[in-house]
């Protein structure tokens, strides 16, 4: 746990007790402040308590007394409206802040050169947060990794000399996080997502920008109008912007030409690691992360060396194109993190034979922009709210199936592929829109279909998930 000492002695607000909200309270109390933690969920509220944090109804409390308003990044701040809190916080004139920015202040007020680096995005963040955690690790570099990954910053070890604190931030934390001021920041591209949360796609632009805007070094990956154009904003204000790229050569920064990336300087490449044959690093969008990793890693000082060894044994995350089994000459894929059609883009970009399931809560745009992609797909098993509009995009144009729920769409698809007298078959979950109409996020979506395709007949198993 990080203790927050900078509310020592003063009441603190904290709305929204899922994990991150609780080890936020339990990090305050540790740091000596008086919390009040409240959430609308009654049994959010009940095994808080049952947990030891301090509960209180904030809608009958005197906002006056609080310090600030610590608000879980899932709640809205500002659309489709502000949360009740969030107006209470406000008529109060007292700050709202997130548990980022409670570990930035933490880090500033003791530790301010232990290394910090954070990584935003609109695709990617995780499996970059993950890499740069693997490489620095297994070079012996101490390492914590958290915030919109795996464990709450909170409840990580504190800033120290030579720790790397190595955090996803999504644009809710962000948003929540005034004065976040990472030793290295990377941004990895930008596409339309949250915008009911942000209302414009320049708003939600600007916000991913504040993470590279205030680091030390920035980490641009320039693949996209809205990135590039940040880069270049950022050099124009005189900061310290490494650019990546997997689509152009640099004169400058880390960039990709098929499977090999090359750290340029001064107009001269040098190669510094190959992608071949690392089945966890396959396709463009994974190269894209890949540069950015091996930016941030040659930050901290790594060679090039220890950089391509480390690539080399990087086992990758569940739910992100995870191999989950195989039957004969079908091959099962859980890509349920793919919750928009940019991300499904990447898996189906990779393979050529594809049964594809997909569907959910969808989100804006649909999957139009999937079109390309149409000729590599066999057939589509169509699940969740989006089945019908999915159907109606597709049209003629890929032969589909409305299933309703992922069982019928894997048992469909998994016979269908046996069937094929074709090449590798893939049976692909990669949904392309949110999970919550089905379940309650892409984890649990996930780990079903992983759980359903191991229980098919003569399926052999790909390792467990990380």
């Amino acid at each position: 746990m990080i203790p927050v000492t900078t509310f020592r002695g003063q009441c603190v607000a904290v709305f929204g007790l899922g994990a991150s909200g609780v080890a936020t309270a339990e990090a305050l109390v540790a740091g000596g402040a008086e919390v009040s933690a409240f959430d609308d969920n009654p049994a959010a509220v009940t095994a808080a308590e049952q947990a030891g944090v301090p509960v209180s109804d904030l809608r009958s409390a005197d906002w006056q007394g609080f310090a600030a308003l610590v608000l879980a990044p899932g709640v809205p701040l500002t659309h489709p409206k502000p949360a009740w809190p969030v107006a209470s916080a406000r008529a109060a004139r007292i700050e709202i802040i997130g548990d980022i920015e409670l570990f930035c202040r933490e880090r500033r007020a003791h530790v301010p050169a232990a290394p910090f680096i954070a990584i935003t995005g609109t695709n990617g963040k995780s499996t970059t947060t993950a890499l740069i955690a693997h490489i620095l690790s297994v070079t012996g570099r101490e390492v914590e990794m958290g915030g919109n990954i795996g464990k709450a910053i909170l409840s990580l070890e504190p800033p120290r000399t030579g720790r790397y604190h190595v955090i996803e931030c999504s644009s809710f934390q962000i948003d929540l996080a005034p004065t976040l001021n990472p030793s290295v920041g990377v941004l990895l591209n930008l596409t339309p997502d949250h915008l009911d949360r942000h209302g414009t796609m320049a708003a939600y632009a600007r916000i991913k920008e504040r993470l590279v805007a205030s680091s030390d070094v920035a980490i641009v990956a320039i693949d996209d109008i809205w990135c590039q154009s940040i880069a270049d904003t950022l050099s124009l204000a005189g900061k310290m912007v490494v650019r990546v790229s997997t689509t152009r050569r640099l004169n400058e920064g880390v960039y990709a030409e098929g499977d090999d990336i090359y750290l340029a300087r001064f107009g001269e490449a040098e190669k510094v690691a190959s992608l071949a044959g690392i089945p966890t690093l396959r396709g463009r969008h994974n190269a894209q992360n890949a540069v950015a990793a091996v930016a941030a890693a040659r930050e901290a000082g790594l060679s090039p060396a220890e950089i391509a060894l480390a690539l080399k044994t990087f086992a990758g995350l569940p739910h992100r194109l995870e191999e989950v089994g195989r039957r004969d000459r079908v091959t099962f894929v859980n890509d349920s993190k793919a919750t928009n059609a940019d991300a499904t883009a990447k898996a189906l970009a990779i393979f050529p034979r594809i049964y594809w399931i997909a569907g959910g809560k969808a989100k804006e745009g649909g999957i139009m922009a999937l079109a390309p992609f149409f000729p590599r797909i066999v057939k589509a098993y169509l699940i969740g709210e989006s089945a019908k509009l999915f159907a109606d995009t597709l049209g003629d144009r890929v032969n589909n199936v409305i299933c309703g729920t992922l069982q019928n769409a894997l048992n469909a698809a998994a016979a269908d592929a046996a069937d094929d007298p074709r090449g590798e078959p893939v049976v692909l979950l990669s949904p392309a829109c949110a999970s919550y109409d089905q379940f309650r996020n892409f984890e649990q979506r996930g780990d079903a279909f992983r759980a359903l395709v191991r229980q098919l007949n003569g399926v052999s198993s790909q390792g467990e998930a990380a």
